[in-house]
């Protein structure tokens, strides 16, 4: 039991010291921490000190080179502000000198002009007192040359301007009729040269139609089911296409007659589909016409398309697209209509760019200039004035719309391009293989041209040569003068346009010719 005491003794002892040992070690590291905390403390005090100093040594640093630069900027900014106003002070000083100097010019020039009107006026007098004396000195000579000549200074007068008028008349018609050859010359000149090779550079096939289609059949036999019963099948397809059938004896052939060679081409494809398929009755005539007006028209269009993409010409409106591709259904004097307006934009095109013009509105209102022939419904217009409401209806350009009305001088000529187009209408119309006319018609035209002219007084004879395309008028010398020549000759062209109707132009060529005959025996 003591023993046991004695070892709690020990231990509480030794716990007491321990705790009491723990307590001083304790102390003594937590006293080294706070003396090793507050070393550092100290050390980061300094440091943080040194860095405050350096920053505001820098700051202190970069302030003054700030000023400094600021300051060199503003006396840069001072310096050249007066430079500009020791400039602008300079150009007043200037100024106020050349002021000064046109001041002093001024007052010196009105100083002499002051000296010269005096000058003048005094000059003046003078010569009105010279005019006096001449007037009475003049008047004094009239009346001796009056008492003289036995005629009055008026009479004298009116005969001296007389005599000076016929002379200058002369002179002027001399002068004029020199200007006229000479501008003659000039212009055919250029005028062949540009013809020519527009011409040249054109090439155009030879084209007769006719106001008859023969459709060929395989054997006589035929003729019978187009005729049908009582002639019904006959009279369906006339109502229908608006087309006369002539059969006759002609072997293996039906005559198709119409002026419209639209009606023809649509009578002929409905009577080649109905003899092919052999059902030939009314109804089925009647079908069959209408599908091929259709397929027609569809082909109208396709032409037309193919026409104006050929021709190099975009944004045309459909509806002239459609009446170009008609036009392969029509004919002018013989001449296929579509294949005379490409000749002609081809013609308009060449003869634009060789003038330095617009080939491609050329060649656009070339191909358009007919387009008044194949009108969808009758009309009193000419087809030239029709044809320059249809462009202005579809959105043309004024050029456009202009030389297709004025294309036959039914309209005025407002543009350039206006004369080309009816020169390439000519030139197409005009060149030999383009047109037929009946032979009655032609030798009545001829008939006409001649009588027109010897209407006239002084016309002796008259004739019609080259086909028409000239006119060779003879009169009698001493009924008309070499003036009256020449207007004679633009009386009868001017009457031949407004009265006849023909292709291409005519010239008119006047002669006047005096023989002195004698005989010697």
């Amino acid at each position: 039991m003591d023993q046991a005491i004695i070892s709690i003794l020990i231990g509480a002892i030794s716990l007491i010291i321990g705790v009491v040992a723990g307590r001083f070690i304790f102390a003594k590291n937590t006293k080294k921490q706070i003396e090793d905390a507050e070393n550092q403390a100290q050390t980061i005090l300094k440091e943080a000190e040194l860095r405050a100093e350096t920053v505001k040594k820098e700051k202190q640093l970069e302030a003054k080179e700030r000023f400094v630069q600021l300051k060199a900027e503003h006396d840069k900014e001072i310096l050249e502000k007066n430079r500009k106003i020791g400039d602008i002070e300079n150009r007043i000083k200037q100024k106020e000198i050349s002021i000064n100097q046109k001041e002093a010019a001024i007052e010196k020039q009105v100083k002499e002009n002051e000296a010269i009107k005096e000058n003048l006026n005094r000059q003046i007098e003078l010569v009105n007192h010279k005019r006096t004396e001449l007037e009475k000195h003049q008047e004094e000579h009239i009346r001796r040359l009056e008492k003289i000549a036995g005629l009055s200074a008026e009479e004298a007068k009116s005969q001296l301007i007389e005599s000076l008028k016929q002379e200058a008349h002369s002179q002027a018609l001399a002068l004029q009729q020199e200007i006229i050859e000479e501008a003659k010359q000039k212009a055919n000149k250029e005028a062949r040269k540009i013809v020519i090779q527009s011409i040249q550079r054109t090439a155009a096939e030879q084209t007769i139609e006719n106001t008859v289609t023969v459709f060929n059949l395989e054997t006589d036999e035929i003729k019978g089911q187009i005729i049908g019963r009582e002639g019904r099948n006959i009279r369906a397809i006339e109502a229908a296409t608006g087309v006369d059938l002539i059969v006759d004896d002609t072997p293996e052939a039906i005559i198709l007659s119409s002026f419209d060679p639209l009606r023809r081409e649509i009578a002929r494809l409905s009577l080649q589909r109905l003899v092919a398929d052999g059902r030939i009755h009314p109804a089925r005539i009647e079908e069959v016409v209408e599908k091929t007006r259709r397929q027609l028209e569809e082909q109208v269009m396709e032409i037309g398309e193919r026409t104006v993409i050929e021709m190099g010409i975009h944004g045309l409106h459909k509806e002239l697209i459609r009446i170009v591709g008609k036009m392969r259904f029509r004919s002018s004097y013989g001449q296929n209509l579509l294949m005379h307006s490409r000749e002609t934009a081809n013609l308009c095109g060449i003869m634009a760019a060789e003038l330095g013009m617009n080939p491609k509105l050329a060649k656009r209102a070339g191909l358009l200039h007919d387009i008044g022939k194949v009108p969808d419904e009758e009309t009193e217009l000419s087809h030239a004035l029709l044809g320059a409401k249809l462009a202005e209806k579809y959105g043309e350009n004024p050029a456009v719309v202009n030389a297709i009305g004025a294309h036959h001088d039914e309209m005025e000529m407002l543009y350039v391009i206006s004369p080309i187009i009816q020169a390439c209408d000519a030139i197409s119309g005009a060149r030999p293989g383009a047109r037929r006319e009946i032979m009655q018609q032609y030798l009545q035209r001829i008939k006409d041209l001649e009588n027109l002219a010897l209407a006239y007084q002084g016309v002796e004879k008259a004739y019609a040569i080259q086909a028409g395309r000239e006119l060779r008028v003879i009169v009698e010398a001493d009924k008309v003068t070499d003036v009256d020549s020449d207007k004679l000759s633009f009386e009868i062209a001017q009457k031949i346009q407004t009265e006849m109707t023909y292709p291409g132009q005519i010239k008119v060529t006047v002669i006047r010719e005096k023989r002195a005959v004698n005989v010697a025996r």
